[in-house]
């Protein structure tokens, strides 16, 4: 991205680490740092130029949203979320093979409950980038919130195989919380994106990228 994006970058970094003090978790990645030189009021962005703006507005949207979610400001946060989900949209539309934004796709749709279309941005980014540990540790997360443990297990091997440590611990710890609430039984996969009827989404707030 270009520097006219500087400022919103500097602010959505200071926004996703108060977000991550209060959650207890890391922010997503930064968006791409801005070349050196300025873009002219005449000059015209390239697609993926444009869609790294979209994808920092989306980025601050999530930080924000997240910020709302810590202070119990949860009708506020889903407006967030929604506008995030948008921005994030609106990225892969212009360069579709913008990994990290379908990656944001997906956390946005999963945190609003659209788990169809959450499990299908996170397949479209692993399609890209089959190595990216965020979406698999995300797209384990969803599983898991839709009773499908089995399958989130799949991606917690793809995440040891990567040695993507951070990533693994977070989505073992939500599978092992799965097993402890599901003593006794094992549901089955759940059908058409919807939750098993025993699974309760989790609702806490995560900021997509790297690590919590």
């Amino acid at each position: 991205m270009r520097s006219p994006i500087l400022p919103a970058a500097v602010l959505v970094a200071a926004l996703a680490t108060t977000a991550a003090a209060n959650m207890g978790g890391s922010p997503p990645p930064e968006p791409t740092a801005p070349p050196q030189g300025e873009i002219r009021p005449t000059e015209k962005l390239t697609s993926r130029q444009q869609a790294e703006q979209l994808y920092g507005g989306a980025y601050e949207d999530v930080a924000k949203a997240n910020k709302d979610l810590a202070g119990g400001k949860e009708k506020n946060a889903q407006k967030k979320l929604k506008h995030a989900l948008e921005r994030a949209a609106d990225a892969v539309a212009l360069d579709s093979t913008y990994h990290e934004a379908w990656n944001l796709v997906g956390y946005a749709s999963r945190k609003l409950g659209d788990y169809p279309r959450s499990l299908a941005a996170y397949d479209r980014c692993l399609r890209i980038k089959p190595d990216y540990a965020p979406a698999r540790e995300y797209l384990g997360e969803a599983l898991v919130e839709l009773g499908r443990v089995r399958e989130a297990r799949e991606q917690l091997a793809w995440l040891q195989r990567l040695n993507a440590a951070d990533q693994a611990t977070a989505l073992a710890a939500r599978i092992d919380a799965w097993q402890a609430a599901h003593p006794d039984s094992v549901l089955p996969a759940a059908q058409d994106g919807k939750p098993a009827p025993a699974a309760t989404p989790d609702t806490s707030a995560k900021a997509p990228g790297s690590g919590n």
